[in-house]
């Protein structure tokens, strides 16, 4: 059962869509589910801090793919890519006051999708990517492509 926050991200969504131009994009799946997120952001510097200004994202899932996707929108938005990047499934799962163990998952792909678009600004940019990051996205690229390889 889903929690009253859940539904209510679910029915009434925030940051939905797509940011053209964007800095980074965050492109997941889950071969499992099926569920596709694509996360875009834009990123400003202020007070020498590179901060996420703008953040949308697209996703194709369930009730809780939804709700958590729109979770790390709002968590993400204004803080720098540092505070962005701690942000985990468990702090999406309690905002959201708490999902389904079958549905974490979904808390994981918004993450990802969220680390997704930090490498692919940080590459683009030529801005230095931590091994955590870099290990982070192999396994995300892997994932990803199995679903696409999945829906073809």
């Amino acid at each position: 059962m889903y929690s009253e926050k859940v539904m209510k991200y679910f029915k009434s969504p925030k940051n939905m869509g797509k940011i053209k131009n964007a800095d980074g994009v965050g492109k997941v799946g889950n071969i499992a589910c099926g569920d596709i997120l694509v996360l875009y952001i834009k990123v400003i510097k202020k007070n020498g801090k590179e901060i996420i200004s703008n953040i949308k994202v697209e996703t194709l899932g369930c009730a809780a793919a939804i709700a958590t996707s729109s979770m790390v929108t709002e968590l993400a938005k204004g803080k720098t890519l540092e505070e962005a990047m701690k942000i985990s499934k468990d702090i999406i799962a309690k905002e959201l006051g708490g999902l389904p163990p079958i549905k974490l998952h979904c808390s994981v792909l918004a993450v990802d999708a969220l680390k997704e678009a930090v490498y692919d600004y940080c590459t683009k940019s030529s801005k230095p990517v931590s091994a955590d990051l870099e290990k982070d996205h192999a396994r995300i690229k892997k994932e990803y492509e199995n679903v696409c390889q999945r829906h073809e």
